[in-house]
């Protein structure tokens, strides 16, 4: 008899997948929303209570967003690695909290900022409690990717820059479409890039590359090898979708152009890295997962 060969790991876990459906439809609910209401003010129902509505809503969105990305995000690492996640949600929170207080007090590493009410309370009275969990969302997605891209512990160095440069990509999109279209924050002296200036890249970076090796130090690898990698490839699109599709729903192409640029090829040299039998003394792809 032919024993059974247990292939559970490889298999799409149905909650997981089922978390990002869910993301991806409140993410295109909150689009839709915005591209209706927020650009079409005039199609609100003359009432109060259609005014207020879309005012909660118009605060709750941004809000709404990064809480469900990070319940759909805590599942998965949750299933993978119990709580030692936490400890890389914890520096990263703190280091990227401390980057954003010195960012809003005194205009570095980003430049001259301050962020307004709709996304909460405010930690040390300038940074929203969720803008330090946001960082989390999307810093710890692109350690894993750039883990794709540079496996070997020798290129420690590269992982890092690129891990930074994956997160960094990820503003190109988000400053326009949440300072420029919608004022959930506002530039003390605004820039060329949609009222961005081009120091904001440099401290995305600089601060990347500190986030990426508290990651480093920490060893993720040791629950992120668990992870799937097709799963945090599309968590990372998703997540994406929603800046990219408010740019679209206002017509403003030129950041979705720059954030395709920027991602088209490490994207696919990722997508190609899931399928490519690497050597022994490498990190080696199981069902698409690290191992």
């Amino acid at each position: 008899m032919t024993p059974r060969v247990e292939s559970t790991e490889a298999e799409p876990r149905l909650l997981e997948w089922v978390g990002l459906v869910v993301l991806v439809i409140f993410t295109a609910s909150a689009v839709l929303g915005y591209w209706t209401f927020g650009l079409h003010p005039n199609l609100i129902p003359d009432n109060d209570f259609a005014r207020n509505f879309f005012g909660l809503s118009f605060k709750l969105f941004a809000r709404g967003h990064i809480v469900v990305a990070g319940v759909v995000l805590a599942i998965k690492l949750y299933r993978h690695s119990d709580l030692r996640w936490l400890a890389g949600l914890g520096a990263v929170a703190f280091l990227s909290f401390l980057a954003e207080h010195i960012g809003t007090g005194y205009g570095f590493p980003f430049g001259g900022y301050e962020y307004t009410g709709l996304l909460g309370y405010k930690l040390g009275g300038r940074v929203p409690f969720l803008i330090p969990i946001s960082w989390f969302l999307m810093a710890l997605p692109a350690w894993i990717l750039a883990s794709m891209i540079f496996p070997t512990r020798r290129a420690t160095v590269p992982r890092l820059i690129m891990g930074a440069y994956l997160l960094t990509a990820w503003d190109l999109a988000l400053d326009p479409a949440m300072s420029f279209l919608t004022p959930y924050w506002v530039w003390e002296n605004p820039g060329p890039f949609y009222g961005m200036p081009w120091i904001n890249l440099a401290g995305w970076m600089g601060t990347g590359l500190i986030l990426m090796g508290a990651l480093e130090i920490l060893k993720v690898r040791s629950w992120t090898a668990k992870l799937d990698v097709r799963w945090v490839l599309a968590y990372y699109l998703v997540v994406l979708l929603m800046p990219v599709g408010m740019l679209a729903a206002s017509g403003i192409w030129v950041p979705i152009l720059a954030t395709f640029v920027a991602l088209v090829l490490p994207i696919g040299w990722v997508v190609s890295s899931m399928y490519y039998k690497r050597p022994a003394k490498q990190l080696k792809l199981v069902g698409g997962k690290l191992g």
